[in-house]
């Protein structure tokens, strides 16, 4: 039989394991070091003393430029990271700590929370075609989320979520939450949408979408790209078609060409027309043309209206990017024929690349606060929601800020870039373990029912256990 007592066992999740001495739990976050119970990695503390490179600075409020915060923060702040989590419900926070801030006794209530309703709301700043809305989005086969509607240049995906947690195969939850995990992490994850694109996706880098690494997040729309341009098409061309997936923009029958005095070219357009000079559904989508599956820009042109049109026409075609151009005029029979593009609207396909962002991918960690978190800071939760919507309590995650969502209970989210490195776990639930800090002032905290006898000054929290000081991001 096993020695019992050289194993101690961990209440930090439902998993409830035995750990060994020397050894770590299925989690790897807790460890039995001579039969204590052990969070392995360092309790992470915010310090504005700090540069990004870890030295020293001086902090000198009165000559320093006004970086925009409204309300000054302390120097040192005391992050959930590696805090620690307050499973089972009854528990307190791992850490109350009071502190001072311009002469206001504030506490910060710190705790990792293990959240099986988690999620990402992922933006890929691309117009190309990633997947049909809703279509499923896998990662080893196993469906992690799916593709909701579509932005403004972006593409957007909604991955995770309770029910690919834990409501189908134990592969289908191992695998999404390592994918949530790395993802939240600032790790490269491959995934691929079913009927779409393959893309792998890392937060605050460029998209790899079939291969191909995107540079550019659209200008605009085609009709926007129209309005934007108009005027420095003046005397270069007589036509410009911006093809676009969404709006695709005609210049003379535009309202932006009409003002300007461009004269009617006789062109006719596939599409549905919705109001003058704007088109949809031109083509298919797809990773051609302005999102959509063109290869050749002239299969979405009709025959030129030889009552307005004219032989040596002069027609740029574009795509919202400037990635995809083309140069035409009209011959005799009134038929395109390919030209080389013109030193000056070379200049202006240039513009519309240099008014278009870098492309990149953006994380959003979502979660909802609920259960042993709020527990963990009041007896009476629902003051602890009450305060935050009333904004007398300020949620954080490893300090970065968060978005709380109107409506019940404390749902927010956080840019997973804004946190310090690795400032997420995991547990074998499945669900993921993220920093969550409460910051109110010391008697709102008493006022709500806090655990005042958990209390702790930050000097006190400094002197304790293993602790790591990172710069502010």
């Amino acid at each position: 039989m096993d020695d019992q007592p050289s194993k101690i066992r961990c209440d930090a999740c439902p998993v409830l394991c035995f750990i060994r001495e020397g050894m770590l739990g299925a989690c790897d976050r807790y460890a039995n070091h001579g039969g204590v119970l052990t969070r392995v990695d360092p309790h992470v503390l915010l310090d504005r003393t700090l540069s990004a490179g870890g030295e020293v600075v001086p902090f000198l409020p009165m000559s320093r430029d006004w970086d925009g915060r409204v309300v000054r923060e302390p120097q040192t702040f005391v992050t959930a990271i590696g805090a620690g989590t307050t499973y089972p419900d009854y528990k307190p926070a791992p850490f109350i700590v009071a502190s001072e801030i311009d002469g206001v006794d504030m506490v910060t209530v710190v705790t990792e929370g293990i959240f099986s309703y988690c999620g990402l709301k992922v933006k890929i700043d691309t117009d190309r075609h990633l997947g049909h809305e809703c279509a499923p989005v896998r990662v080893d086969g196993e469906q992690i989320g799916h593709v909701t509607t579509a932005e403004y240049g972006s593409q957007m995906l909604s991955l995770g979520g309770v029910r690919h947690l834990t409501g189908g195969s134990k592969k289908e939850g191992r695998v999404t939450c390592e994918s949530l995990l790395a993802l939240s992490n600032c790790k490269p994850v491959e995934v691929t949408v079913d009927g779409g694109a393959t893309i792998v996706i890392e937060a605050g880098k460029a998209p790899i979408i079939n291969g191909h690494a995107e540079e550019r997040m659209r200008v605009g729309c085609g009709s926007a790209t129209i309005g934007m341009f108009a005027q420095q098409w003046m005397g270069l061309v007589d036509e410009v078609v911006v093809v676009d997936d969404h709006i695709t923009g005609v210049l003379s029958e535009h309202q932006a060409g009409k003002f300007l005095g461009v004269r009617d070219t006789g062109i006719k357009m596939k599409g549905h027309r919705s109001t003058p000079g704007r088109y949809f559904k031109v083509a298919q989508p797809g990773t051609g043309w302005g999102g959509t599956d063109l290869s050749d820009p002239l299969t979405i042109l009709k025959p030129f209206d030889p009552k307005e049109a004219w032989p040596g026409l002069r027609m740029l075609m574009v795509s919202t990017t400037g990635e995809h151009f083309a140069y035409y005029e009209l011959d005799d029979g009134l038929v395109p024929v390919e030209k080389d593009l013109p030193p000056d609207l070379q200049l202006s396909v240039e513009r519309i690349r240099e008014n278009c962002e870098p492309a990149l991918s953006t994380v959003l960690f979502m979660a909802g606060a609920g259960g042993s978190l709020r527990a963990g800071v009041t007896e009476n939760p629902v003051r602890l929601t009450r305060s935050v919507k009333d904004a007398v309590t300020r949620v954080t995650a490893g300090g970065a800020p968060c978005y709380v969502w109107p409506g019940g209970g404390i749902t927010y989210m956080v840019d997973v870039t804004t946190l310090p490195e690795n400032a997420f776990g995991s547990v074998p639930t499945p669900a993921l373990v993220a920093p969550i800090e409460f910051t109110m002032p010391k008697a709102d905290y008493e006022a709500l029912g806090g655990h005042m006898d958990q209390v702790r000054s930050l000097d006190d929290v400094l002197r304790s256990g293993a602790k790591k000081r990172v710069a502010v991001n």
